[in-house]
């Protein structure tokens, strides 16, 4: 009996064999316009929400969802990562039911979960910055709230029927060249909040992905013991190596990449080609991997690159 892609998932996150193509899947596939027509969700608006009659409302939710199991459907992926599309938790639950309703139950669902603190914009950098010297009990009591804020809307999610496999937790902490916060700060201020919210999302049956781009080698350790199910995207625009990381903590931790970005935008079609099939070798040496890019497919990279990768994955990434 064929597996479903959401099982496949489920195995690949679990370390364990997965047979045929190595699953697959995007933090986001922005390029909706152009593989689509579409905009993607995440650039809509919906200033007009509360006039559109419950017709309207269900209309524009059946797109959406229609969209995302069409980018899963046309590009093979096993997981779809929802973004949201309203704030409130209950139209939350209503979008999984319709992607669980119309993706047939053949997708693993993931959506946003990270409490901790990522890397701050550029406009309230410095403010931040000296918060976490001069307010060190504040910044920890923020922790804490968002922390639990997270596990609550885990709570709901779970009570609310099949609806959602995991969370992808997207707060970035590293830059090319080093952490945001050294190890030592760290460990107070992330790491802990970090293995209490993959803790909790475990105890109610759910996965957990970390993605950070960047430099990571420097918290790697603190990473795993944080205890996510897998890491994404082992950035080798920041030199980390899919190999070395496999090498180290294989056999804790599941791990998602890495095809570099960079080459995909602006190297040549033998250099991108070369760097997809770096990362299939490397990762498929061992169970517990998961095909995709360093970062996301993002607005500005080529369509025509994303499916040339594709289309070497489809041919050369089959564990037999």
């Amino acid at each position: 009996m064929r597996m479903k892609e959401r099982e496949r998932f489920a195995a690949a996150l679990r370390r364990e064999p997965v047979k045929g193509l190595v699953p697959t899947f995007e933090l986001v596939f922005y390029l909706t316009m152009e593989a689509f027509g579409k905009v993607h969700p995440s650039h809509r608006r919906f200033d007009q929400w509360w006039q559109m009659t419950d017709r309207e409302r269900e209309l524009q939710r059946l797109d959406v969802a229609d969209l995302y199991i069409a980018t899963a459907k046309k590009y093979g992926h096993s997981c779809i990562f929802f973004h949201g599309f309203r704030p409130e938790i209950e139209e939350t639950a209503r979008m999984l039911e319709l992607l669980r309703e119309r993706g047939g139950d053949e997708y693993f669902i993931v959506m946003h979960g990270d409490p901790t603190f990522s890397i701050p914009s550029g406009e309230d950098m410095t403010e931040v910055s000296a918060r976490f010297y001069e307010e060190p009990e504040e910044m920890l009591a923020i922790a804490e709230e968002r922390t639990q804020n997270h596990i609550k809307t885990a709570e709901y999610l779970a009570g609310a029927g099949d609806l959602l496999d995991g969370f992808a937790m997207c707060a970035d902490y590293c830059f090319n060249t080093n952490t945001f916060l050294s190890p030592a700060m760290f460990s107070e201020f992330i790491t802990p909040y970090l293995k209490r919210a993959c803790d909790a999302y475990r105890s109610m049956g759910f996965y957990t992905i970390k993605h950070t781009d960047g430099n990571i080698m420097p918290i790697l350790d603190q990473l795993v013991q944080a205890g996510p199910d897998a890491l994404h995207s082992l950035d080798p625009q920041a030199g980390v190596s899919l190999a070395e990381v496999k090498r180290m903590y294989g056999d804790k931790v599941a791990l998602c990449g890495n095809v570099n970005c960079g080459l995909l935008q602006t190297g040549t079609d033998a250099e991108a080609a070369a760097d997809v099939r770096r990362s299939l070798r490397e990762g498929m040496s061992s169970d517990g991997y998961i095909f995709c890019t360093s970062n996301c497919v993002y607005t500005g990279l080529e369509l025509a690159r994303y499916e040339m990768m594709m289309d070497i994955w489809q041919k050369e990434g089959i564990i037999n």
